[in-house]
């Protein structure tokens, strides 16, 4: 059943300009909408902080929030990575339940020698091979089931999670496309969105201009060519890329943030242009904060120097107590083979006496440690220890504070995220349109769980399972319900480790049933 659009006459198209939203899917009965808003337009400027939002840096951004809602205490999901939140925008559930847990995982019936990247073609098609790649629902396939097109285009490959399926059964799927890096999902639409739009640019620049340019107008002139879809998806590179290149706050860093205005610019322009503006709430969120790098540590060499049997990339299958290490900039994932206590207890102990361990999770209980349920990531592929490295407040070079210690793979003063750092915890989410307040700031609690939840409910759907987010009823004109209580509260772990003492915590708040981290570090004496 089609709950959006007027019923229309069936009549054959070419499956290409199906795909593209050229051509009118067959539709059903509608259902009317009690909401003002008719289309929903997220867009996220990958690794944008709140505090690079200014009139001078991002003036079209800075004027959407003068005249929406801007969510003064947003928060990313930990991991806070792009592959993990891109997932938790998806489908307004934590990491354990969306499916993802980290950029890269240690999946043995992907890959038995290393970890790999959840956002690659390859990797997300031998994954979904029992159609559960991800373990709930996106946005997209919800609006789909319910009859409307959508349409996503991103220029990082972390877009193809929104909607994965190469196999699109009704009408309104078969009218939805996603766009990943310059390739499409499904991949029979590739060729149209190339006659039409032109091949996708080779390069990443910084800032990287021309790819999010790219995307831009494949999303605005060719997805959008003949309308505005119910729900659409626009995911931009910058800040991300320019950001880990250099440094938040540097040159570069600031010209992205420009480039990414011009895309927001391009966007409010092709809405107003298709009559829609006042029927469109445009979310632009970011999937984490960022930092700069303060101390790059290389975990591997480390961990052989102590004594184990520890690699970042497998000859043969995991064996009984070695350990696989899984590097995700701000965090590192350690998987132990067949579990072993002995070893797991060992590694602990040895990151805690370090200098540089933040706070430690494991899959099993362990002095001075947090379970993985605490912070959302105990799935099926969970590690049988993570690790957030520690961070501090101090000021980079271009004075933007935010100092986290990092694996190796990037150099001391480039950007980094991942950590459990307010700073890449602390993320931006801004939300203008007809259903939302004018001019407020919201100080109440809220996520990137929350994304989700609200977009449905604007469009008048519910998910087929509750999700972990809320809907942010305290921003909108016309709350249906009350506003939760909000509660806050820190989870604190000690041990001694050799006459040492360590000691973590988090700080978390939580609305109603929904829970989210403000920051979490350690100290030892």
């Amino acid at each position: 059943m089609n709950y959006f659009v007027k019923p229309s006459h069936r009549f054959l198209v070419p499956c290409a300009l199906s795909l593209l939203g050229l051509a009118p899917a067959t539709h059903a009965q509608t259902k009317i909408s009690k909401k003002a808003t008719e289309h929903v337009v997220m867009i996220v400027w990958d690794g944008l902080r709140p505090d690079s939002v200014t009139r001078q840096n991002t003036p079209t951004l800075f004027q959407l929030a003068h005249e929406g809602v801007t969510f003064s205490r947003h928060h990313s999901v930990y991991p806070t990575s792009t592959e993990v939140n891109g997932t938790a925008l998806a489908t307004g559930m934590i990491p354990a339940r969306g499916g993802i847990i980290g950029n890269k995982e240690y999946r043995p019936e992907i890959d038995p020698l290393k970890p790999v990247a959840m956002e690659e073609l390859k990797v997300v098609r031998k994954g979904d091979a029992n159609g559960n790649y991800l373990s709930s629902a996106t946005v997209a396939e919800i609006v789909q089931k319910a009859g409307g097109r959508t349409s996503v285009a991103g220029t990082k490959p972390v877009a193809l999670l929104a909607d994965r399926s190469e196999e699109r059964t009704s009408p309104a799927a078969q009218s939805s496309t996603d766009i990943f890096e310059g390739e499409t999902a499904p991949a029979s639409a590739h060729s149209a969105v190339i006659e039409s739009h032109g091949e996708f640019p080779a390069k990443v620049e910084y800032p990287n201009t021309k790819q999010d340019s790219w995307t831009t107008s494949a999303l605005t002139q060719t997805l959008w060519k003949t309308d505005v879809p119910k729900f659409s998806v626009l995911w931009l590179s910058d800040v991300d890329y320019s950001q880990h290149e250099t440094a938040p706050g540097a040159p570069i860093a600031l010209a992205a943030l420009k480039s990414c205005d011009a895309q927001l610019a391009t966007v409010l322009s092709a809405l107003q242009a298709k009559g829609v503006r006042d029927t469109t709430s445009v979310f632009v969120v970011s999937d984490h904060g960022f930092s700069t790098i303060g101390r790059a540590i290389d975990i591997e060499t480390q961990l052989k120097a102590a004594g184990f049997a520890a690699y970042s990339k497998l000859q043969e299958p995991l064996k009984q107590g070695e350990i696989l290490i899984n590097g995700l900039g701000g965090s590192v994932y350690f998987y132990v083979g067949g579990h072993d206590e002995a070893v797991t207890r060992r590694l602990v102990e040895f990151l805690q006496s370090s200098d540089y361990c933040g706070v430690l999770m494991t899959r099993k209980p362990a002095p001075g440690t947090f379970d993985l349920d605490k912070v959302g990531i105990n799935s099926n592929a969970a590690p049988d220890v993570a690790m957030s490295f520690r961070w501090d407040s101090k000021p980079n070079s271009f004075g933007i504070k935010g100092n986290i210690t990092a694996d190796f793979k990037r150099k001391v003063g480039q950007g980094s995220h991942a950590s459990l750092s307010p700073f890449d915890l602390h993320n931006t989410l801004i939300a203008n349109g007809p259903d939302f307040k004018r001019g407020f700031t919201d100080k109440t609690p809220s996520g990137n769980l929350d994304v989700a939840p609200t977009i449905l409910h604007l469009l008048g759907l519910t998910a087929p399972t509750p999700m972990s987010g809320r809907v942010l009823s305290e921003a909108l004109r016309k709350p249906e319900t009350k506003p939760a209580k909000v509660t806050s509260g820190k989870w604190e772990a000690q041990t001694t480790i050799q006459g040492h003492s360590y000691k973590q915590y988090i700080n978390w708040k939580k609305v109603g049933e929904t829970t989210y981290f403000d920051e979490g570090n350690s100290t030892t004496k």
